[in-house]
């Protein structure tokens, strides 16, 4: 697994522990096979560079499902494969502390115990028997699609304010005339015509 495909998946675990209580399985609604499009830039700003695979990122996480929904204050610190993520006040759960190396993945919290895996995403599903691919996460944080077949929408000043990309639309604020966002809205459409919601506030970065 090569490391850029490994890193974004991290962001699955963040969603783990505030869906503990969650139920059953929602079906998705696959999107249409349409043809991608990229909104044209109208003036000469240059492009932002490849997101780095190196941050530290501090702020809230909520999740919304139709059965459930919790949230919790999180610190994220990625170094190249590794990362650490800490989480607190999480449906009474108490401090919450995920663990990733090449290959492993843990989850450990006085509630839970340690509950390992080899990605994040069989993390999430052993921890819930919720699945939730978001496998593009360090890309969206960024403001930078993770596929070419990104379908984007920019604002006035060229800074992308939406993203339709693997069956997730992500829409992007920013304070002011920042160039990264401070909050990121994740939809993901059911086929009851309800949908999954993750929220993320950056509060610093």
């Amino acid at each position: 697994m090569t490391c850029m495909r490994h890193i974004p998946q991290i962001f699955c675990t963040l969603t783990a522990v505030t869906a503990f209580t969650l139920t059953g399985c929602q079906q998705v609604v696959k999107p249409a096979q349409t043809t991608p499009t990229l909104t044209a830039p109208t003036d000469a700003t240059t492009p932002p560079q490849k997101p780095s695979n190196q941050f530290n990122l501090e702020g809230k996480i909520g999740v919304k499902t139709p059965k459930q929904s919790g949230s919790a204050f999180y610190t994220w610190t990625q170094d190249q494969q590794d990362f650490n993520i800490q989480l607190n006040g999480i449906l009474g759960i108490g401090k919450t502390i995920i663990e990733g190396k090449s290959g492993e993945v843990t989850l450990n919290s006085a509630k839970t115990g340690s509950i390992s895996a080899e990605t994040p995403e069989e993390l999430l599903e052993k921890a819930t028997g919720w699945t939730a691919p978001i496998t593009h996460i360090v890309d969206w944080v960024q403001a930078y699609p993770a596929t070419e077949n990104a379908q984007i929408t920019r604002d006035n000043t060229q800074r992308i304010a939406q993203i339709i990309e693997d069956g997730w639309t992500v829409d992007f604020s920013y304070n002011n005339q920042a160039s990264l966002p401070n909050k990121l809205i994740l939809k993901q459409q059911l086929e009851s015509g309800q949908e999954n919601r993750i929220t993320m506030v950056i509060q610093n970065r």
